[in-house]
């Protein structure tokens, strides 16, 4: 596959888990409406309370890596500002292959937690019961495609080709 190609391919994954979360995100607000709404009317849809969770869940899992390849993760670059320009580069290289051997263990535990809960039936307690393989599986998506996006930065900042976002938050003191 040419490598423009992958480029393409891996930006539309992260943006397509980015729309993913942003669904979640209408989801978890459609819940706390339907939430607002049956107080009001004195009636009561059971379950809101959890679905609003699994959205709430599903949405900043999903997210990860939209955001990380975006720049608006939160770093810790006091420690780079001060070290001389030739340490810049191995830290960044240590700070991502640690973040990728962090996200690789938790995308195994994540998938490896969706798996056994399926194949135990494991049942949410709240009143909706829902199997928990279901928003599981989201926080699963989530990590795996984290990982991806933490070696993608990686491979991009040992060949130095990757370049470092800034975002226009950070740019500003007040």
């Amino acid at each position: 596959m040419p490598p423009m190609t992958l480029r393409r391919l891996l930006d539309h994954l992260y943006d397509a888990a980015a729309y993913l979360a942003a669904l979640f995100m209408v989801g978890t607000l459609a819940m706390v409406l339907i939430g607002i709404i049956e107080r009001l009317l004195y009636f009561h849809v059971p379950g809101t309370d959890a679905y609003a969770g699994y959205c709430t869940a599903a949405a900043g899992f999903l997210a990860l890596a939209h955001t990380l390849k975006r720049g608006e993760h939160i770093r810790v670059t006091l420690v780079l500002e001060h070290v001389p320009l030739r340490a810049q580069r191995p830290l960044e290289l240590w700070s991502l292959s640690a973040g990728t051997a962090l996200a690789a263990l938790f995308a195994f535990y994540s998938v490896r937690l969706a798996v056994q809960s399926w194949q135990f039936n494991d049942i949410s307690t709240a009143n909706d019961a829902t199997a928990l393989w279901i928003p599981q599986l989201t926080m699963a998506l989530g990590t795996v495609v984290l990982l991806i996006a933490l070696a993608d930065e990686l491979v991009l900042e040992w060949q130095g080709a990757r370049q470092k976002k800034i975002p226009a938050e950070t740019l500003r003191s007040e």
